[in-house]
Formats: C-alpha cells, structure tokens, sequence
C-alpha cells in the first residue's frame, strides 16, 4: 500500500499490548499438496480440490496404521511412525490426537503411555464423572490446551478469563515460572468441589507438561486436515504427489533421494532426466513398463547448478521441433558450455548420444554459432568409440550431479562384501525376533537428537531393501561422537528391539565404513 509502512512485531510484544496474535503458516506441504490436485486435473486424472478428498478411506487409514508415511505432512518423523502403529488410527479425531500427543508437553507431562494403555485396554478409563464431557474424547488424559483451560473453569472455579490467563502462562512458566501461582489456586479450587488431592497434584504435573508446547485442539485438528490429505494422495496418486513433494522443495524430514526410492519400492517408475522429455519439473509421463500408474519424468531441476531460465529455454526450443542431436540443442536452446556439461554429467544426453562418456565427448565437439556466410570448411570428425561407464561409475556421478540414483541402489552392489563382514540386511531384520544380536550397515539417511529425549541420538539408515530406525543411547553417542557425525555408510553393532509392531535396533557400537562407497557422497538430513 502507498505511503504505507508495514512493521511485524513480536509474538511477546503483542501479548503484552494485549494484542490479537494470529499465526499464518507458510506451510510447504499446501504448497506440495496443491500442486498435486493441479497436476491431477492437467492430466485428467481427478478433478478434486482440499475440500473434496474423499473422507475416512480405510485404505488410507490402513497405510497410516502400517507407518508407510515417508513424506506426508507432521506424521513422517521417526517419533510419528513409531506411534503409529501403537496407536492406529482409524478416523480423523484419532489423527487430530496423533498429530498433538507427539510433542513435548504430552511426553513431559507423562500423558502418552496412559493414553495408550487405556487405548489399547491395558488400564481402565478413569476421570470424575463430572469431568466426562471434558475427558471421554481423549480416554481421561488432557492431551489439549482447551481441555485444561475447561478442567480450570469446571473443577476449580475458574472464570473464561482467568483461564485464558492460564493458558498463557502455561506457554510462559519456563521463561518466567507463570504457572506457580496457579498451583494452590488450582489445587484448591479442585479440593474444594470435591476432587481428590491425588488427581489434583497429578493434574497439575500434566499442565506443566504443556509448559514444553502442547497443542490446542483446533491447531491439531487443522494439522490433521493436511495430515490426511497428504497421505489420501499418497496412496491413491503416489505418483502425482511424489512428484509434487520434489517440486516443492525443500520440506520435511526427508531428502529428494529417499522420496524417489521410496516411490520406487512401491511400484512407481521413475524415469531419468532426458532432455526430449523433462521440463524444469517433476511430471508425469505413462510408464513404459505398461503398468497402470503413471510413471515420473525427473525434471531439470534435480541438476545441481542448473538454471529455470536455461531450462525453459530448452522447453520452448523442443516445442517446435525434437532435437536430432547435440548441436541442434545447444544451438536451438542457447546453451553455455557450463550448462552443456552439466546436460552431460547429469546423463541428461543419453537419449541424443547414448553413455556419459558419448555425452561428454559429443558436447566437446560442438562449436560456437558462426556467421550464416562465413566460408569454413567442413571438418570430417573421426569416429571414436568409446566405453560406458561402469554401475558403480554411473551411480557415484548420479549423486553428485542429482543427488538420486535411478540405477540399483548402493548397498545392492556391496551386499557380497557386507555378508562378508557378517551384515544383516534390513530384510534379516525384520524376519529376526526381539533380543536379536546382529550387525547391520547402511547408509545414514537421518540423524536427530531431540532437547526432550535425553541425549538420545534416533539414526534412520537405509539399504537397498528400505529403512531401519536405530536408538544410540547417550553413553554410546558420546563415546563414538566423531563415528556418529562422520558416518555415511555406518555399522551398526547391537540388539534387534520389537514392541507392539515397532522395530528399532538398539546400538552398542558404531564403525565407519565410508571407504566402501570409495568416495561417493550420498545426502542425509540431520536435525535437532
């Protein structure tokens, strides 16, 4: 707006003024969800929009119950999928509590485990009778902020006021102990409508538990909302919304890499960046196998150092012919040499001269663009026949040019030496029963240690058959730090856990096995 100066302030300064603070996300996964229902429609595959997804499909519950949700929307992290199956949700409220019982104040407050034992049946549902309209939801457990500002109003004589002023403190105590005062008001207040003195002392630790960020309840819910959206299309389009997820990154716990390989394991094709087919983006194309998903067209985005601007030039210069060779796409797209050898490394030229090795040589050989008169005489180029590059060749320059590999994965190569040394694969695992001692390898995909989880260190690695969670405990993070850090093939050392469908190996010791992957980089994310 004209002569208009905009200033953000604070979340602390407008609580102090007593201003309305309003929270807008800019949420990466709308954006990747959106691009899904547009990509859906272009190829008149559905025509649906957020509000039209159809609700409570068993088939999309049965996939969340499985913790197949790599790269959907909050419940993708190791936390979540290791709740997952535990709690097994059904229908959209159990997702809404899914969405808010893994997060700090939940786990601080001690409210998880009785929630799920009382899911599960393990322990009864108990709460004061008058308190049911409060507590039956959510089994007897405060999981929201709602549900203890309603618990203040109706058993401890709160007003609507004083209890909105509890939830600010409940957000504040750690910075400036708010909650202290509340504690004999709220006692009190209970014992004096006839509460006992247990239920108010342990009420009172569960709030401060929401101190460490608990959720509201329509904060959930509308996270819930994505959540289920998210997931609705990852496993009815998985194609459309793998492709989207690439397009709209960076997001989320996972690298386009695994994202990619995931797709792969459940049937999607993938197809390699081609510049006859491959815009800037990801996109669908039919699969060549015949199958009756549509397969992806990896786009020239994926090329690192690769420009939008070069590549639409690309685009525009194949809509009005195919190119017939090298030349006539670096003459028709314009291309430097900086993004003619990033076309070759990236194997991008395959489809116009074959190999990396033709590519490299091909693009070598083309000249700058000469006067249309000049007289020049024509050059005989002697033909050289060059060899391809070997798989191992081919994947260690696909990860440095793209960051993905279409071709086998890495320890599918490795797997003789691995059995060698006595590894497991991810698939031994997961045949193997609890107590197991094994050694296992793979390559680092995600490192986190969370503030609320003790020093512990969650590790996922990933071999060619998918994915096995580790927990390393303190002493050993500690003892083995550099190992840890410095790990992009790691073995690990250490005892197979399984409880209630939730496998994780528990290490005792970690080794570096960089030197097996003889100087190839492969990407992880590593989180706190």
């Amino acid at each position: 707006m004209e002569d208009r100066t905009v200033i953000q302030w604070d979340k602390d300064d407008l609580d102090t003024l007593g201003l309305l603070k309003v929270d807008c996300l800019a949420l990466g996964m709308l954006t990747a969800v959106r691009k899904t229902l547009e990509m859906l429609k272009r190829t008149g595959r559905r025509d649906l929009t957020l509000a039209t997804i159809p609700a409570e499909d068993a088939a999309t519950y049965e996939m969340i119950g499985r913790a197949d949700t790599l790269g959907v929307f909050q419940i993708e992290s190791r936390a979540q999928m290791s709740m997952l199956p535990r709690l097994r949700p059904t229908c959209f409220y159990d997702l809404v509590i899914e969405v808010a019982i893994v997060r700090p104040g939940p786990i601080q407050g001690e409210m998880v485990h009785p929630y799920l034992r009382r899911r599960q049946g393990l322990e009864p549902v108990d709460y004061p009778p008058a308190l049911k309209s409060i507590f039956e939801r959510t089994l007897g457990v405060p999981l929201f902020q709602e549900q203890v500002m309603q618990i203040a109003i109706d058993a401890a004589g709160y007003s609507p006021g004083d209890a909105d002023q509890l939830r600010r403190s409940m957000a504040a105590w750690k910075r400036r102990g708010g909650l202290e005062p509340h504690r004999e008001r709220l006692t009190q207040g209970m014992l004096l409508r006839g509460y006992s003195a247990e239920f108010a002392e342990k009420l009172f630790q569960q709030i401060l538990g929401f101190g460490s960020y608990g959720f509201p309840e329509s904060h959930a819910a509308s996270f819930a909302l994505i959540t289920y959206a998210s997931c609705w299309l990852k496993r009815h389009e998985p194609a459309a919304f793998t492709a989207s997820l690439i397009n709209s990154q960076p997001l989320g716990f996972y690298t386009p890499d695994q994202i990619l390989q995931d797709a792969r394991r459940h049937g999607i094709q993938v197809l390699p960046v081609d510049v006859r087919y491959s815009d800037w983006d990801c996109a669908l194309q039919a699969d060549t196998r015949g199958g009756n998903e549509p397969a992806i067209r990896l786009g020239l985005r994926l090329i690192a150092g690769f420009v939008e601007e070069v590549a639409s030039a690309i685009t525009v210069a194949r809509t009005a012919s195919t190119f017939f060779d090298v030349e006539d796409l670096c003459r028709r797209g314009d291309l430097d040499k900086r993004h003619r050898d990033l076309l070759a490394d990236a194997g991008a030229l395959r489809g116009l001269v074959g190999h990396r090795h033709r590519a490299r040589w091909a693009i070598q050989g083309v000249e700058a663009q000469r006067p249309l008169f000049e007289d020049v005489a024509p050059t005989v180029e002697a033909r050289v026949t060059l060899p391809p590059p070997t798989v191992a060749e081919d994947m260690r320059t696909d990860y440095a040019t793209t960051g993905t590999t279409l071709g086998p994965h890495p320890l599918k190569l490795l797997r003789a030496q691995l059995r060698a040394r006595h590894c497991r694969s991810s698939a031994d695992l997961a045949r193997l029963p609890h107590g197991t001692m094994v050694r296992y390898a793979g390559l680092v995909r995600l490192r986190q240690r969370p503030e609320t989880a003790s020093g512990v260190t969650f590790v996922t690695l990933e071999d060619e058959g998918g994915m096995v969670n580790a927990i390393v405990w303190r002493d050993v993070a500690d003892r083995q730090r550099r190992v840890m850090l410095e790990s992009q093939l790691m073995c690990i050392q250490g005892k197979v856990e399984r409880k209630q469908g939730v496998q994780h190996l528990i290490a005792q010791r970690l080794e570096n096995w960089n030197e097996l992957l003889s100087g190839m980089r492969t990407p992880s994310r590593d989180f706190r």
